[in-house]
């Protein structure tokens, strides 16, 4: 993901999240907004109940290089806050890019 594609901002987060919409299976929450500009915007969110930071920013890194891959299935005029659930940890690289993938083709 580029810089700009990044939603980092807490006051971003918490608008999207206290306002929208949102779908979700047992690995992911994602909260979904229209905006009016031409490209995606995404935000992970994960708990300090999953793990240490190591297992935590391992589980963001394989998130975003299943966003990068999959940028196609997502709207561009979105901005995404991917919420990471416990379960994730126990799940393999696949298991989680089929989830996501298929959260998000559900919408669609």
């Amino acid at each position: 993901m580029k810089k700009y594609e990044v939603v980092k901002k807490k006051q971003d987060f918490n608008l999207i999240i206290n306002t929208c919409s949102y779908i979700k299976n047992k690995y992911f929450t994602i909260y979904i907004k229209e905006r009016e500009n031409n490209f995606a915007r995404f935000g992970l969110a994960i708990s300090k109940k999953v793990g240490n930071a190591v297992t935590r920013n391992n589980l963001k890194r394989k998130i975003r290089s299943i966003i990068d891959q999959h940028k196609e299935n997502f709207a561009k005029n979105c901005d995404y806050i991917i919420i990471i659930k416990r379960k994730c940890v126990l799940i393999s690289f696949h298991e989680l890019e089929k989830n996501l993938v298929d959260l998000i083709k559900e919408k669609k």
